[in-house]
């Protein structure tokens, strides 16, 4: 059933001209194989992931072109029941999971390439770049440390080698992978075809934590960059994010990037007449397309495509809040699950429609 149900939703995308871009593991691991399995430590995952690649991606031959392996793989780091399947939090759990989904990863792109040779799998990572608080070279070499831990999953996915640092960092800690000598073969013949990113924001960061309070974004590491502003949760506006970024990726990959997460939350008001006056999304969405534009047109960086996220309101997974809204399209749903579900739209719903018909020209 799950399988037609797909089918009809992929079909009606192509019939509006509008490209599929699948994801076969959204923070999804099926319960079963985390309780029974062990999650992602357990080796047996990787060709239980293969045999379901290739199931999907044999039954949407000719129809879906892109494919994504796993969402946010670097969430591990942080959370690793949600990304990684895995009950346990300690590095070497973390590393040993992370390892196995590389391995089911490369085998997913090497099924596609053997299914459809115009089929592009691509890796998917939470990324922002770091700015320093200071001057400081301790400053400098923090933001160095807080960019591999995020960057060492696309250096696995998009190069297919260990980095020395990550290979150090386990000696010292006595990791072990649970690993067999045919994976790093498997790594460095099928690395993916092109990588996909979220990016919300820029983050900052210091040893000098008593300079600057902290960001109090879900998640955050870092401090309140003094000259951005910043939403209800902490989430800051950084109008050179997205060209910083894909020059970042650009540089140290060189292969196609795809921006498929990049929004603002925020607490909407509903107005009696059902619209929604959310001009502080448009200024979002406006700094942000303009500063992607420039990495485009000025540094000639090839961005396959961007998604904002997302669409229509929805539960935020950072936050577990309606009131967090992201969408174009208002739900009418409360945090206690109020409401009748009710579709409005906002402001920001048009300013995107007359965005995309200008191809991204139209920005006023």
């Amino acid at each position: 059933m799950g399988m037609v149900v797909h089918e009809d939703v992929i079909d009606e995308l192509l019939k509006y001209n509008i490209e599929p871009l699948i994801t076969l593991s959204h923070f999804e691991t099926p319960l079963y194989l985390m309780t029974e399995y062990g999650g992602w430590l357990n080796r047996k995952l990787i060709g239980f992931f293969e045999r379901y690649a290739r199931c999907v991606m044999t039954r949407y031959k000719g129809k879906v072109k892109y494919w994504l392996t796993f969402n946010e793989i670097n969430n591990i780091e942080m959370i690793g029941y949600i990304a990684g399947g895995i009950m346990k939090n300690d590095p070497a759990s973390k590393a040993v999971a992370a390892h196995n989904e590389f391995v089911a990863g490369a085998l997913a792109v090497k099924a596609a390439h053997e299914i459809d040779e115009n089929m592009r799998v691509g890796m998917m990572v939470s990324y922002r770049p770091n700015y320093t608080f200071t001057c400081d070279p301790e400053d400098q070499l923090l933001a160095m440390k807080e960019q591999r831990k995020r960057l060492f999953y696309s250096d696995m996915q998009m190069t297919g080698v260990y980095p020395n640092y990550k290979l150090i960092e386990y000696k010292k800690a006595g990791i072990v992978l649970d690993d067999e000598p045919e994976d790093y073969e498997l790594l460095k013949t099928y690395t993916h075809d092109f990588l996909s990113f979220s990016c919300y924001q820029s983050g900052t960061v210091t040893v000098h934590t008593d300079l600057a309070p902290p960001t109090g974004g879900n998640f955050a590491n870092g401090v309140r960059n003094p000259y951005l502003q910043a939403n209800a949760w902490g989430w800051q506006t950084d109008p050179a994010v997205l060209r910083l970024a894909l020059n970042i990726l650009w540089e140290r990959y060189h292969k196609p990037l795809w921006i498929v997460e990049n929004g603002i939350g925020w607490e909407d008001i509903k107005e009696a007449d059902g619209s929604v006056h959310d001009d502080y999304r448009i200024d979002y969405l406006r700094q942000n397309i303009a500063s992607m534009r420039d990495a485009v047109c000025l540094d000639g960086i090839p961005l396959m495509g961007y998604t904002m996220w997302g669409c229509i309101d929805l539960v935020s997974a950072g936050t577990g809040e309606m009131r967090k809204r992201y969408g174009f399209v208002y739900v009418d749903k409360d945090d206690e699950g109020n409401g009748t579900l009710a579709r409005s739209r906002k402001d920001s719903f048009y300013w995107y429609k007359k965005c995309i018909e200008t191809d991204g020209e139209d920005l006023s």
